[in-house]
C-alpha cells in the first residue's frame, strides 16, 4: 500500500479556513456541507491561554474502518494506496461507515442520498498536484505527500518535529498528523 499523509502544522495554522473554501470549490461541495472543517481549542488558564487551529477531515487510515464496514464495497482504498474514497454508484446510503468513522468526517449528500467524505483531491494527486486545501493555504501550514518517501516533506517533518493524530486507540492508523 502507497502512504499519503498530510501534515498540518499547528503553530503556523490562522484559521483562516481558506482550506475549507477551496475544497468546497474544488469539489463541488453543496451549501452548507463541507469535507473539511477549521476547529478552535484553547488550552490554559487566563492570562496564560494557548490557542490551537486545526484543520480536520477524514484521516485516510491505512486501517480505516470505515472500509471494513461498508457492506457494499462502496468506500474503498484508491489505486493501491491509504486515500480512501466511496464509489457513489456502489454506496446505498446505509450509513455504516459513518457509524464506525472516529473522525465524523462523512456526510449524506442530498438529494443522491450517497455518502461523501475528503479524498485528498485523488483527481489532483494523480497528476502529482497537491489537494486543493494544501495548494490554497495562505500560511503555508499545510503538507502533503509520500509517508513512504523518506526525503519527502511529510516524512521530514514528522522527524523533525513532535506530533500526533487524532483518535490513535482506535487501531485505524490516521495518516493526517498535527505538528506541535
Amino acid at each position: 500500500m502507497t502512504h499519503y499523509a498530510m501534515v498540518i502544522d499547528t503553530r503556523t495554522c490562522i484559521g483562516c479556513t481558506d482550506c475549507v473554501d477551496a475544497c468546497r470549490m474544488e469539489n463541488n461541495v453543496p451549501e452548507g456541507l463541507c469535507y473539511d472543517w477549521v476547529v478552535e481549542i484553547t488550552k490554559g488558564k487566563y492570562p496564560h491561554l494557548e490557542t490551537e487551529f486545526r484543520s480536520e477531515r477524514c484521516n485516510h487510515c491505512s486501517n480505516a474502518t470505515c472500509v471494513t464496514a461498508c457492506p457494499t464495497g462502496a468506500s474503498q482504498y484508491w489505486n493501491g494506496s491509504n486515500i480512501v474514497v466511496v464509489d457513489a454508484a456502489k454506496c446505498t446510503g446505509c450509513k455504516a461507515c459513518i457509524a464506525a468513522c472516529p473522525y465524523d468526517a462523512r456526510l449524506i449528500m442530498q438529494p443522491q442520498g450517497y455518502i461523501g467524505k475528503c479524498t485528498f483531491c485523488v483527481h489532483r494527486v494523480q497528476y502529482g498536484e497537491d489537494p486543493a486545501c494544501v495548494a490554497v493555504c495562505p500560511a503555508h501550514a499545510m503538507h502533503f505527500g509520500l509517508l513512504d518517501d523518506p526525503t519527502s516533506n511529510v516524512s521530514r517533518l514528522l522527524a523533525e518535529r513532535d506530533h500526533y493524530t487524532l483518535h490513535p486507540e482506535t487501531g485505524n492508523e490516521p495518516n493526517v498528523f498535527y505538528l506541535r
